[in-house]
């Protein structure tokens, strides 16, 4: 395991250079908490070439808030329908929240209820207002239900929950480093 810093970003670097998608959207996202937009773009591009359905949702914003990029609704929106494609929760209920504000309705809740199917919470709670508010069926209200449940049992696994302690202490750790 890598100890310092320079480490980590030596590994990420050879990383890149193996064409590594995830790589590449790390170091894309260290870019733009740098406030250097411009080279947050390059990687994410990158990434999203090469499959990373993150560094697509992640393109979204820049192109919606013209960072490094110029603003330009119609990339934001394709950007995040490949992210939602490929099965992002977040770029789902963000197209649910879209359509919503456009008054498409019914597209909303498409989107809501497969993120909802995702194990998406928010998503779920944006159903669940719909049905109060008569918009979703019981039916479809219940299916939603159904497959949140599913999604986040389906999450469930001791080697989950091995793997999400390890990552909570790795963070503490860097965390007392600076």
């Amino acid at each position: 395991m890598p100890e310092t810093k320079e480490q980590i970003n030596k590994r990420l670097m050879k990383r890149i250079e193996a064409n590594d998608p995830v790589a590449m959207r790390h170091i894309g996202t260290e870019k733009y908490d740098e406030g250097d937009f411009n080279a947050a773009f390059e990687y994410w591009s990158k990434a999203a070439a090469l499959g990373d359905v993150m560094a697509h949702y992640l393109l979204s914003f820049l192109y919606r808030d013209g960072q490094g990029v110029e603003k330009d609704e119609k990339k934001a929106l394709h950007h995040l329908t490949e992210a939602a494609i490929g099965g992002d929760s977040d770029a789902r209920y963000s197209l649910g929240c879209l359509e919503k504000e456009k008054g498409r309705e019914d597209r909303a809740v498409k989107h809501y209820i497969i993120a909802a199917k995702l194990g998406y919470d928010r998503s779920l709670e944006s159903v669940k207002d719909l049905y109060k508010a008569g918009q979703v069926s019981k039916d479809d209200f219940a299916a939603a239900l159904r497959g949140h449940q599913a999604a986040v049992d389906a999450t469930k696994s001791p080697q989950r929950e091995e793997a999400a302690a390890f990552t909570k202490w790795l963070a503490e750790r860097e965390r007392m480093k600076t």
